[in-house]
């Protein structure tokens, strides 16, 4: 499965050994999947001038012919979201890219620097990926559903919600995560939760929220 390139971009203090996106990786990696998971500069207190060309060094390294997959977490959502809106038209175009656990917008940390606020330019996107989906954790201490909704409608993309899900990341559980590698190698949606459970798919606005 070389023709596919699956780029995991972590987030502020990076991925641990028990995070899925380690868990991911060595899943794909087993089914022949080409994976990058770069540890980007200083990770506890992330600089978007240091983090943003690295990045796009990654992107820019991806074979044309390859199918090229981005799943971001938490800041690594910031970070992708800048780069969207501040690429040129002929930079490396992902064909799928998910969204996991970011911060709000305007949240600030004395550690990150230029990561947030972030942009939320829904035409960027679209020229940065040709499919961008949403998964968020209810319960996450960063991001009420409410400001979950507001982002998902600002950037014009569906969002899972996964009930007790909270940030996403090793101390809620995540872990072995079977839904995000079905989405990684097929595209499968709506993201369930670490144990399959149903989730909750959200389109553009709350009136839209519906069991999956």
């Amino acid at each position: 499965m070389s023709e596919m390139h699956v780029l995991l971009v972590h987030g502020m203090t990076g991925s641990g050994p028990w995070h899925w996106q380690q868990w991911l990786a060595g899943q794909l990696r087993e089914q022949g999947v080409e994976v990058d998971l770069p540890s980007f500069p200083d990770p506890d207190r992330p600089v978007l001038a240091d983090w943003l060309p690295v990045l796009r060094e990654r992107l820019a390294a991806v074979p044309k012919e390859a199918e090229l997959v981005v799943a971001a977490h938490s800041c690594g959502v910031a970070l992708w979201l800048h780069h969207a809106a501040t690429v040129g038209g002929s930079a490396r175009r992902a064909d799928r890219v998910l969204l996991v656990a970011p911060p709000p917008p305007e949240w600030q940390h004395p550690d990150a620097q230029g990561i947030t606020s972030y942009p939320t330019d829904a035409a960027a996107l679209r020229r940065a990926a040709g499919i961008t989906r949403l998964v968020v954790g209810t319960g996450d201490p960063y991001l009420s559903m409410y400001r979950a909704h507001a982002l998902a409608d600002s950037l014009q993309v569906e969002m899972d919600v996964i009930l007790d899900g909270e940030h996403l990341n090793t101390d809620a559980g995540y872990g072995p995560w079977p839904a995000v590698l079905s989405w990684a190698l097929y595209g499968t949606v709506p993201l369930n939760d670490r144990f399959d459970a149903d989730p909750y798919t959200a389109g553009q606005s709350q009136a839209r929220l519906r069991l999956a």
